[in-house]
């Protein structure tokens, strides 16, 4: 019994939201026609072109007229407030990258500042990225070698080894392919300090 009262009542909801869009797009002011693309003066659409047959909606009741503008008036207000929202929202600052955050890592190395503390993931990126002329300028790589005299354990066995491995790789490809000219001078630089 419940159940279809429940069905019974969903179905008129449905019913009435069917009548409340027809309204709806009634009241819109006239546009063109998706299939034409032409627009019409009266504000009807017309079935296709060479026909003058508008469509026809029913005249809503005074109930479906007030349902109607409570729901736009609703829609309205949701807008106003969505948009006060986004005005009012405090700007989030853009956290700096991770590039960002390990140069100033290593700039605060070099100044020897009193709250400078060893940083791992900022190390590991500086030694990933070293020979990377747009990573890490030229300007600071030779902070970042004085840093790396400072380097000790498997950390400096490893930054030794791919150094050996990027100037075998470039010894091999000579006339091929080959390693920037300033990324071969900063692995030998590398190479020199640690070896």
């Amino acid at each position: 019994m419940m159940a279809k009262r429940k069905r019974k009542i969903t179905e008129m909801t449905e019913k009435k939201n069917k009548k409340l869009k027809k309204a709806s797009a009634k009241e819109m002011p006239p546009a063109a026609t998706p299939g034409t693309g032409e627009a019409h003066a009266e504000g009807g659409a017309a079935w296709g072109a060479g026909q003058d047959t508008a469509l026809e909606l029913p005249e809503l009741t005074p109930e479906e007229k007030r349902v109607l503008e409570r729901k736009l008036k609703k829609e309205r207000r949701k807008e106003e407030r969505k948009q006060l929202r986004k005005d009012a929202a405090p700007s989030v600052p853009a956290k700096p990258s991770g590039a960002q955050l390990a140069l100033d890592y290593l700039r605060g190395w070099a100044q020897k500042h009193e709250k400078w503390k060893f940083q791992k993931t900022r190390q590991t990126w500086l030694l990933l990225h070293m020979y990377d002329n747009d990573q890490v300028p030229d300007e600071l790589f030779s902070t970042l070698l004085a840093y790396l005299e400072g380097l000790r354990g498997r950390a400096r066995e490893l930054t030794v080894q791919k150094a050996e491995a990027l100037m075998q790789k470039s010894d091999e490809a000579r006339g091929a392919d080959t390693l920037p000219l300033g990324t071969i001078q900063r692995v030998r630089q590398v190479l020199q300090l640690l070896s």
